[in-house]
């Protein structure tokens, strides 16, 4: 049964790998709680203050209107109108005690970071996230890569396996490859992994035929699932997390950076309304869907919660990337791990991110960077809607409901050539009903994932070729005339060879071009793809 009632959260050293149970406290970084071992004095570092020009949080509108949107966005930003700002300084040394300083923030510190930044934190993800037992823990890291690095470090070891959707973050899969660590593919439907295959992964494991134990850590991504764009909401959550608990014992690494951009189903343009927000915190955190954390599965004693998660939080989509700044929440056996890791490895993160965020969100309070999250997630929404809408334009798009796999229960998006007014069996081709691509609007995230139809079109000596080569073929044409996708085949967490035939994909990044440049990048899109099918 799930119970809002908290709890301590259950034992779950077991699951820790060899080098994290064999981690110490590192020499150094112990003597710090008593004396400042080899530390230079903050009188000799070169900046006597840190000051920055913040924008306002009520510097983008909560209205989705065209004039207040991506087209307000690129006027203010792009005229050179000066927008109104704020300014903070983090002075050399505390005016009153307890005040955030340089002499602290520049200094050697303990890997669990500036303190006002672990309370900023804390804080933050007790208001939104509002985990479901009592003595959880936050810990400051240096963005979700460092915080998967170290989180796979803890849990795994060389030869064994973790869970993940077929289609992943590419990064995440790389950085563990050299340990020795192998995804194992969930499948995946509109929500991102499927409940159902997993359980039936798990349920019918083999370890002879795998050659590895049944995994007991999952990556996942329910949010702006990458590359995907999927959503996966609390029922979902719920099952995934009741598997994990009741069937086998499995550690869910929760990795969100794009929780604040839940945009929505994509609506058409014709059928859009305008609609303006209220500016309510409360009213947007029910909004958004739930993190994992809010589900804790409660023995019938209620003396434990099996608290099988790790979240790993970052401030690169909501503030900025350079920061290299995050946090984990976890239970305090993984946290102490953690922090161990990060003893000998990345340390603190650097003083400098620290101290401007930790100003920044002093200053804007927590209502404040919550109507700022607020109106970032409609600005991505105007992104995404103008870059759909462009293809709209480009191609004709038919929607339909999907009924396998993947796309099972979810909207997708079939794109095919428009006709064009030329007299020929060229033209007649290009206006064919005939799908070249396809995708599901996304719902949250900055992506949208195309599926490639390409060997529809495909006719000898061609047809010999498998899907990442023609892949790659059509890249290689778009990168020529201008254009870059990432090609799907490195987000597969299976195994890709040349020859495999399948379906191709492109994830395209709708998050930074401006209008035109959207504009111009989907015409050349249309114009290569043209040609590239009719010479398949």
């Amino acid at each position: 049964m799930y119970s809002e009632k908290q709890a301590d959260a259950i034992d779950l050293s077991h699951h820790l790998s060899d080098v994290s149970k064999a981690r110490l406290v590192s020499p150094l970084k112990g003597l710090q709680k008593y004396m400042k071992p080899g530390t230079p004095p903050p009188d000799y570092f070169p900046f006597a203050s840190l000051s920055g020009e913040l924008l306002v949080p009520n510097s983008f509108p909560l209205s989705t209107s065209p004039s207040s949107s991506l087209s307000w966005f690129w006027r203010l930003f792009g005229s050179g109108k000066k927008e109104k700002t704020e300014t903070v300084t983090v002075q050399k040394w505390p005016a009153q005690p307890g005040d955030l300083n340089l002499a602290q923030l520049l200094q050697y510190s303990p890997a669990t970071g500036d303190s006002h930044l672990a309370d900023i934190v804390k804080e933050f993800t007790d208001k939104v996230y509002q985990p479901a037992y009592k003595n959880y823990t936050t810990l400051v890291s240096a963005g979700n890569t460092d915080g998967w690095g170290r989180a796979a470090l803890t849990l795994l070891n060389p030869g064994e396996g973790f869970l993940a959707c077929e289609w992943t973050y590419a990064s995440a899969l790389a950085s563990i490859k050299p340990w020795g660590v192998k995804p194992v593919p969930i499948a995946m439907d509109g929500q991102g992994m499927s409940s159902l295959d997993l359980r039936n992964t798990l349920a019918n494991w083999d370890e002879n035929a795998r050659g590895m134990k049944r995994p007991h850590v999952m990556y996942i991504i329910p949010i702006g699932q990458n590359p995907t764009g999927a959503t996966m909401q609390a029922q979902r959550k719920k099952e995934i997390y009741e598997i994990c608990v009741n069937l086998v014992y499995v550690i869910i690494v929760e990795d969100d950076p794009y929780y604040f951009l839940q945009e929505g189903e994509y609506v058409p343009k014709a059928a859009r309304v305008n609609v303006t927000q209220e500016s309510d915190e409360e009213k947007f955190i029910a909004s958004l869907a739930p993190s994992f954390l809010k589900y804790a599965f409660l023995l019938t004693s209620y003396l434990f919660a099996y608290w099988r998660v790790i979240r790993l939080d970052t401030f690169s989509k909501t503030v900025a990337p350079g920061c290299r700044l995050g946090w984990f929440t976890c239970n305090p056996l993984f946290a102490e791990r953690l922090e161990r890791a990060g003893e000998t490895s990345t340390q603190s993160p650097c003083g400098f991110g620290q101290g401007m965020v930790a100003a920044l969100l002093l200053h804007w309070h927590f209502e404040g960077y919550i109507r700022w999250l607020q109106a970032l997630r409609l600005q991505y929404q105007a992104r995404r809607d103008f870059f759909l809408d462009s293809l709209a334009t480009e191609f004709h798009l038919d929607l339909a409901i999907g009924t396998l796999g993947q796309r099972q229960g979810a909207r997708v998006c079939y794109a095919s050539l428009k006709p064009q007014r030329v007299f020929s069996e060229k033209a007649a081709l290009q206006g064919s009903t005939k799908p070249v691509f396809s995708f599901i609007p996304p719902s949250s995230g900055m992506f949208v994932w195309l599926k490639l139809h390409l060997e529809d079109f495909v006719t000898s000596p061609l047809s010999t070729l498998g899907y990442k080569q023609l892949e790659m073929k059509l890249w290689a044409e778009l990168a020529e005339a201008g254009v870059l996708f990432g090609p799907g085949y490195i987000f597969s967490a299976a195994d890709v060879s040349d020859d495999m035939h399948g379906d191709g994909h492109f994830r395209i990044a709708y998050s930074s071009a401006s209008e035109e440049e959207v504009k111009k990048a989907v015409t050349i899109f249309g114009a290569v793809i043209r040609k590239f099918v009719l010479e398949l």
